[in-house]
C-alpha cells in the first residue's frame, strides 16, 4: 500500500479567484501524476469549502473557498482531509456544517473538525484492500473552538507530553489502533516558522507511537522539518505548505514542500519517499531543477533527527528507509 501526503492545501483569496476561470484540477498542477499513483491521498485543508458564513471579527487572515471547490479535491482523489486546525471555523459554524456533507457526497473522510464533541473527536477510517486505515486529527491552535457536547468545534490538545486532554487523545489513539491495520494522527501543531521541531512536539509524538500510531503527520509551521523515525514509524513533524496564495518568505522559503509517500507492508511502514515541490502561480508543481536543493535541505534536517536519506536520482525524490 502507498499512501500520499500533502501539507496546507488552501483554496481560498487568490486560489479561489483562479479557479473561476480555471479547471478544478488546477491547483495541483503537474503533481497529480503523483498523487494518483498512490493507493490513499492525505491533505490538511486549511480553509472552509463554503458559500455561505461571515468572516470572524478581528482575525487577520480568514480562508474560504466556494463550496464548489470541492471538485478540486475530487480532481487529485483526495480520500481523507484533516479539519483540526486555525482555519475551518474562520466563517463560523454555518460555514462548518455546510461544508461537512459536501465533503461527504464527495466520498472525502475528514476528522478533527464538527458540528459536536463526538464528531470532532471521531476516527475516519478507510479500507484499502484488505487493509483498514484510521485517521485520528487534533490542533493546538485557537483553543476558543474546542469542541464541546452539542457545540461545534476542533479537536483541540495542547502539545504537550501530558495533561488531561493528552491522555483522551492517547486513549483514543490506542482504541482506534486497536481496530484497524495503520493508525495516522494528524497534527496540526506550533506556531508559523522555525524549522526545528519543539521539544514538545517529539515528546509527544513518541507518546503517539507508543500507544499505537503508526504514522504521524503534523504541519502547521507553513514550512518543512525534518522527519524522525522512532520505533520505525514516520513523525513527520511539518508537512510545509503544498497550496496557497501566500507571500513567500526568502529564508524559510515556505513555497517549498513534498508529497510524502509512504509504503507499508500491511499496517507496517517500510519506506518514505519524498517528493519535492514547490508553490508558483497559486499551484503546486513539482521542483524540477530546484529539487536537489529543496532535498538537501531537507536531507540535513531528517539527519539531525537521527533519519538517514538518500536522492534517488531516478525517482527524483528523497528515499528514507523505515525497517
Amino acid at each position: 500500500m502507498q499512501i500520499a501526503f500533502v501539507g496546507d492545501v488552501m483554496l481560498g483569496r487568490l486560489v479561489n479567484e483562479r479557479l473561476k476561470t480555471a479547471g478544478p484540477a488546477y491547483p495541483w498542477g503537474d503533481t497529480l501524476p503523483v498523487l494518483r499513483q498512490a493507493d490513499l491521498r492525505i491533505a490538511n485543508l486549511e480553509c472552509v469549502l463554503a458559500d455561505g458564513g461571515a468572516p470572524e471579527p478581528g482575525k487577520v487572515f480568514t480562508f474560504r473557498s466556494d463550496a464548489k471547490n470541492v471538485r478540486s479535491l475530487v480532481a487529485a482523489q483526495i480520500d481523507v482531509v484533516s479539519l483540526a486546525n486555525n482555519h475551518v471555523l474562520d466563517y463560523g459554524p454555518d460555514a462548518l456544517r455546510e461544508m461537512l456533507p459536501v465533503l461527504e457526497r464527495h466520498g472525502i473522510l475528514h476528522a478533527g473538525a464538527g458540528p459536536d464533541r463526538d464528531t470532532a473527536r471521531r476516527p475516519a477510517v478507510r479500507r484499502v484492500g484488505a487493509d483498514a486505515v484510521g485517521f485520528v486529527a487534533f490542533t493546538d491552535n485557537q483553543p476558543d473552538w474546542e469542541e464541546a457536547p452539542g457545540s461545534p468545534g476542533v479537536h483541540y490538545v495542547p502539545a504537550e507530553a501530558a495533561g488531561e486532554r493528552v491522555e483522551e487523545l492517547l486513549e483514543l489513539v490506542r482504541r482506534t489502533a486497536s481496530r484497524v491495520q495503520l493508525l495516522i494522527v494528524s497534527a496540526h501543531w506550533g506556531g508559523n516558522w522555525g524549522s526545528e521541531p519543539p521539544a514538545a512536539h517529539r515528546a509527544l509524538a513518541r507518546r503517539l507511537v507508543e500507544a499505537g500510531a503508526g504514522v504521524v503527520f503534523g504541519h502547521s509551521p507553513h514550512i518543512v522539518r525534518g522527519v524522525e523515525v522512532y520505533r520505525g514509524r514516520p513523525v513527520i513533524y511539518g508537512a510545509g505548505d503544498f497550496v496557497d496564495d501566500y507571500a513567500v518568505d526568502p529564508e524559510e522559503r515556505n513555497d517549498r514542500s513534498f508529497v510524502f509517500l509512504l509504503e507499508t507492508d500491511g499496517g507496517t511502514p517500510r519506506r518514505l519517499l519524498m517528493v519535492p515541490t514547490v508553490i508558483a502561480g497559486f499551484q503546486a508543481r513539482l521542483a524540477g531543477h530546484s529539487a536537489r536543493s529543496i532535498s538537501g535541505r531537507m536531507q540535513r534536517l531528517c539527519a539531525d533527527l537521527g533519519a538517514a536519506s538518500s536522492w534517488d536520482e531516478a525517482g527524483g525524490c528523497l528515499e528514507m528507509p523505515l525497517a
